[in-house]
């Protein structure tokens, strides 16, 4: 294989696709309804579809996962402050500062990624009032550990799963811990509604809250109860998370062989390590996840992101550099990095690389040439040397 992409640029993130078919008649019906929004047939399929997919009760389908972690939190009562892992999307953090919550940030595992159990307790004051615990590219938080501690002190958990669709923890599918858990199905995420979030619960009064709270407090017409905001759902966007629900087993698979490739083409690379699923548990394997020793393989992460970037293949540095290094959190909590030793080791040396429908074995082998290509050669430009991996 020579250095010139015969693949096309490789995105982190490329959405997957169900059946275009059966997506455009979908839409056709929703058309022909006129019923585009306000909890509409559709909606109301795709939430009960995932409530029995990933086993409970209650599903309130939301525009998108952001929203549905503001009004989760509102509805959880979340106030003061709340501890949440500074290596996150932003998101979560933002959805907290938004109303005035002053996240407290917890340091991670570096094994697992996930926010490490051990120092919650030191985190928590007379002030706090909850813990977010982020299931970290879909596998899953030390769930019974955080609920443990959440117990004693009377605090109130929310997970944020918008990794973990289709994943399971101790063989219970994520979804149904804490009071509740918030999903994502935006277009980067293993399963997509073009734009869109929920949040999933087993608690029937606060699923009744969070329908309240999306549709701007209405119950009936001209009969406004609660406090809310707009943060429904649309037709079209059930109608392309129903037909991508019903492509997961394709997309897993799919996922599980690019991941399969790159244990493969990857494992005997000096200084590059790919994470490890669990294969007792449900995985989507939506995720690539590389971390590069900087001693061990002699180049930099950011020296081989930009060479990947270079080669047209668009890796990602998630979640660098964290969230406590971006604002306005640099501001308001200059010293926070002092506690967070793992988070900034582990944001230094991630790279994710591209997966999904939009790629193939073809694409895997091109990828993992680059990358050994470069590392082989140290910093230098790099002509027509390597080989491909077989």
């Amino acid at each position: 294989m020579n250095d010139t992409n015969q693949c096309g640029p490789l995105f982190v993130g490329c959405p997957n696709q169900g059946d275009r078919g059966v997506l455009l008649a979908r839409i056709n019906d929703l058309l022909d309804r006129r019923w585009f929004t306000n909890n509409g047939p559709l909606v109301q399929e795709f939430e009960q579809r995932i409530a029995d997919y990933v086993g409970v009760r209650h599903c309130v389908a939301m525009c998108n996962a952001t929203v549905a972690l503001e009004i989760a939190s509102h509805a959880l009562g979340f106030a003061g402050e709340v501890i949440v892992p500074a290596y996150t999307f932003v998101a979560t953090v933002h959805a907290l500062q938004w109303q005035g919550i002053r996240p407290v940030f917890a340091d991670i595992n570096p094994a697992t990624y996930n926010i490490e159990p051990g120092t919650l307790e030191k985190l928590i004051t007379p002030k706090t009032t909850g813990i977010v615990g982020v299931h970290v590219w879909g596998r899953a938080c030390d769930v019974e550990a955080i609920e443990t501690i959440a117990a004693h002190h009377h605090l109130q958990v929310l997970f944020d799963a918008a990794h973990a669709f289709g994943c399971s923890y101790r063989g219970r599918m994520v979804g149904g811990f804490g009071r509740c858990e918030v999903f994502s199905f935006h277009a980067t995420k293993f399963l997509n509604s073009f734009e869109g979030g929920a949040v999933t619960t087993n608690d029937a009064e606060l699923a009744e809250k969070l329908r309240l709270m999306r549709n701007f407090g209405f119950s009936g017409y001209d009969n406004v109860i609660y406090q809310g905001v707009n943060g429904k759902m649309t037709e079209v966007c059930a109608a392309m998370g129903l037909t991508s629900l019903e492509a997961v087993d394709a997309i897993v698979a799919t996922n599980c062989r690019n991941y399969d490739c790159y244990c493969r083409f990857l494992a005997d690379i000096p200084g590059v390590a790919i994470i490890a699923y669990d294969p007792l548990e449900k995985n989507n394997y939506q995720y690539i996840i590389v971390e590069i020793d900087e001693q061990a393989s002699g180049v930099s992460r950011d020296g081989l992101v930009t060479h990947l970037h270079s080669h047209g293949i668009i890796a990602r540095k998630y979640f660098w550099p964290g969230v406590h290094r971006m604002e306005p959190y640099r501001t308001l909590q200059p010293d926070a990095g002092r506690s967070l030793p793992n988070t900034e080791q582990v944001s230094a040396r991630v790279i994710v690389l591209p997966t999904g429908q939009a790629v193939d074995e073809v694409s895997v082998a091109w990828v993992c040439h680059v990358i050994r290509d470069f590392i082989n050669c140290g910093h230098r430009p790099t002509g027509n040397r390597g080989t491909s991996p077989r």
